[in-house]
C-alpha cells in the first residue's frame, strides 16, 4: 500500500507539533540516553501497564544502577524483585542478557541494531527503541500504540496480528519516521497513542490530527485497528497443599517451560477438571505428596481465579499439618521466617500474606 509523500509529511508534522506544544507525559526514562536504562524500561514495559511498570523500574534502578550489578546478583534475588510483575520469561531473559553483556562485552551495550536484536529477549520493537533513543539510529518502533494510531489515521483495515499487517505497518512506520530525530519521533507517537488516540474513548475533539484522520471522519475509531486471531482460553485447576511441620513449609521450584518458571510454589496437584476436595486429597496420597495417617487437614480456602494471557486458572489452597517430617520428591522444607526471600506467583504470595501461618 502506497501513500502520498505529502500525506506522510502532514502526519509527521502534525505529530511533532503536538509533541512540541502539548505532550506533557512524564516518565523517568523519557529522554534517557543510557542503553541499560532504556533496555530495562522496555523489558519491564513489555505486556505491562506503565503505571505498574514504573514502580518496578524504580526498584530495579535503585537495586541495580548499572548492568554489572544486575549481572552479579543471584537469580533468586532478581526474581524476588520481579515478583508480581508477571510474564516471568522476561525476567529470565533479563538475567541472561545482563550476564552476557557483563561477561562477554565487558559491560558495554551493543551499538548496532543487528547486535541489539541478537540479545536474548530483545525483539524488533525493543531493538528499535534502544537504537533510536540511545544512539539516534533511524529505526521506527511499532507497538500497540503505533498500530492503533496508524490504523485509525490512514484507515488501514489489515489485521495487525497478520503477517501481511505486520509488514505493512512496519513499512509505513519506517516511511513516517523523522530520520533526523528518530528517538523524539518514536517517543512522540507512543505518547500520542497513550494519551490522545487511546484504545477506548480517544480524545478526538482535541486532536490536532483529527481533520485528516480516516477513522474520525468515518466514525470508525471503535472498529480500528482490526485483530483477527483470538486464541481460545485454556482452563486449569490447581490445588496447592500447604504442608507444614513445626516451623517449616514444603516448597517446590518450578523449572519446566510453563507459567511461573523459576518461581516457588507449594505441593501441587493439577487437575484436568474441577474436582471435590476429597478426590484431590486422595490423588495427593496416590502421588506420595501425603503419606497416609501422618497429616491433618486444617483448612480449605475458597477458589481464587487468576487470569493470564489465554489462561484462566482456578486455584485452591489446602492447609495441612504433618505429624512428622517426611521426604517428598522435588520438595524441600523451608523455614516460615525465610519465605519472604523466595519469589512466588502473585496468588501464592497473596495467600501467604493473609494466612498468618503459625511458626511452630
Amino acid at each position: 500500500m502506497k501513500y502520498l509523500k505529502q500525506d506522510l509529511k502532514k502526519f509527521r508534522a502534525g505529530l511533532m507539533l503536538w509533541n512540541r506544544l502539548k505532550n506533557d507525559r512524564k516518565m523517568p526514562w523519557k529522554g534517557e540516553k543510557d542503553p541499560y536504562k532504556i533496555w530495562l524500561s522496555e523489558i519491564i514495559l513489555q505486556q505491562t501497564r506503565v503505571d505498574q511498570g514504573l514502580v518496578y523500574y524504580q526498584k530495579f534502578i535503585k537495586a541495580f544502577p548499572e548492568i554489572n550489578s544486575l549481572a552479579a546478583t543471584s537469580e533468586k534475588k532478581v526474581y524476588k524483585l520481579w515478583e508480581g510483575l508477571g510474564y516471568y520469561t522476561r525476567c529470565k531473559n533479563l538475567i541472561e542478557t545482563a550476564r552476557f553483556i557483563s561477561t562477554q562485552r565487558k559491560g558495554r551495550f551493543p551499538e548496532t541494531f543487528e547486535d541489539l536484536l541478537a540479545l536474548k529477549g530483545v525483539g524488533l520493537y525493543t531493538a528499535s527503541a534502544i537504537a533510536s533513543f540511545a544512539y539516534k539510529l533511524p529505526y521506527a518502533v511499532v507497538d500497540g500504540n503505533v498500530f492503533r494510531v496508524l490504523s485509525r489515521y490512514f484507515g488501514i483495515k489489515t489485521p495487525i496480528d497478520s503477517t501481511q499487517g505486520k509488514k505493512l505497518y512496519s513499512a509505513l512506520a519506517g516511511d513516517l519516521l523523522d530520520k533526523k530525530n528518530p528517538g523524539v519521533y518514536n517517543q512522540a507517537i507512543m505518547d500520542f497513542g497513550a494519551v490522545v488516540c487511546k484504545p477506548h474513548l480517544p480524545n478526538c475533539k482535541e486532536c490536532g490530527l483529527a481533520k485528516n484522520c480516516f477513522a474520525f471522519k468515518n466514525d470508525l475509531t471503535k472498529k480500528l485497528p482490526v485483530k483477527e486471531n483470538k486464541k481460545k482460553l485454556k482452563r486449569r485447576w490447581l490445588t496447592y497443599f500447604i504442608l507444614q511441620i513445626a516451623d517449616k513449609i514444603y516448597l517446590n521450584k518450578r523449572v519446566t517451560n510453563d507459567i511461573w518458571k523459576n518461581l516457588y510454589e507449594f505441593a501441587l496437584i493439577e487437575s484436568e477438571k474441577k474436582q471435590p476436595i476429597k478426590a484431590v486429597i486422595k490423588e495427593a496420597e496416590k502421588n506420595f505428596l501425603l503419606p497416609e495417617k501422618v497429616f491433618k487437614v486444617d483448612s480449605v480456602s475458597k477458589p481464587v481465579i487468576q487470569l493470564l494471557t489465554h489462561q484462566k486458572i482456578e486455584i485452591q489452597f489446602i492447609k495441612i499439618t504433618l505429624n512428622r517430617y517426611i521426604t517428598i520428591k522435588g520438595l524441600k522444607a523451608i523455614s516460615i521466617k525465610a519465605l519472604g526471600r523466595y519469589p512466588f506467583p502473585k496468588t501464592l504470595r497473596e495467600y501467604l500474606k493473609n494466612a498468618a501461618l503459625p511458626s511452630g
